[in-house]
């Protein structure tokens, strides 16, 4: 019977382990601000939609107009937005008797310093509630 041959790393191999992770972990990083970022648009721009939408619910009601659905984008955003929604603005351009259309614009926030974040757009439109004779 043979005695058991014991397997033994080679003394020049230290510290390898220390090289590849000083070559691995700032993708690693990378990887973790990248879905960061994407985390916080993806935040940013619902934030964004939600008050579009509650802005169109509100300018819908019969007798209502563009100018009560920009109010309450603007009260939504200020209740949810906090930091997430930068510099956001509202919009109810392109709406007409028959269609109300509010739009909020603003920028997402960035992780990098001195890089702005990216702009994010949502809009949301609807009938206007209108009474009508039938016939």
């Amino acid at each position: 019977m043979k005695p058991a041959v014991v397997a033994r790393r080679p003394l020049d191999d230290r510290g390898d382990t220390s090289v590849q992770m000083a070559i691995v972990f700032p993708f690693i990083i990378l990887l973790t601000i990248a879905v960061v970022q994407v985390s916080l648009w993806y935040y940013a721009r619902n934030v964004a939609l939600t008050a579009a939408r509650e802005g169109v619910a509100a300018a819908r009601v019969y007798e209502s107009g563009p100018g009560a659905g920009a109010e309450r984008a603007r009260a939504v955003l200020g209740r949810i937005a906090g930091n997430t929604l930068l510099g956001p603005s509202v919009s109810t351009g392109g709406s007409t008797a028959e269609r109300i259309r509010v739009q909020v614009t603003g920028r997402a926030p960035s992780l990098l310093p001195g890089v702005p974040g990216l702009t994010i757009t949502q809009s949301a439109s609807g009938p206007v509630e209108r009474w009508t004779t039938g016939g």
